[in-house]
């Protein structure tokens, strides 16, 4: 089972890519996984009795998610 960070570190990749990306659907599934390790993370910091951790998504050069 991966740790809290690693799901971030690979959440913040999908979202680094998803901001680069020109073709929507390929924007819209790298959007998809990077939530999808976010989800990860949350489940994986309330199996620890973790409070949430509050870090924001990365943004494309408009500022949109």
């Amino acid at each position: 089972m991966k740790l809290v960070g690693e799901y971030l570190e690979e959440a913040i990749k999908f979202e680094r890519m998803a901001a680069e990306a020109t073709d929507l659907k390929l924007k819209e599934a790298l959007e998809s996984q990077a939530t999808a390790y976010r989800k990860l993370a949350d489940r994986r910091l309330t199996e620890l009795k973790l409070p949430p951790v509050n870090l924001p998504a990365v943004r494309d050069r408009d500022g949109q998610p």
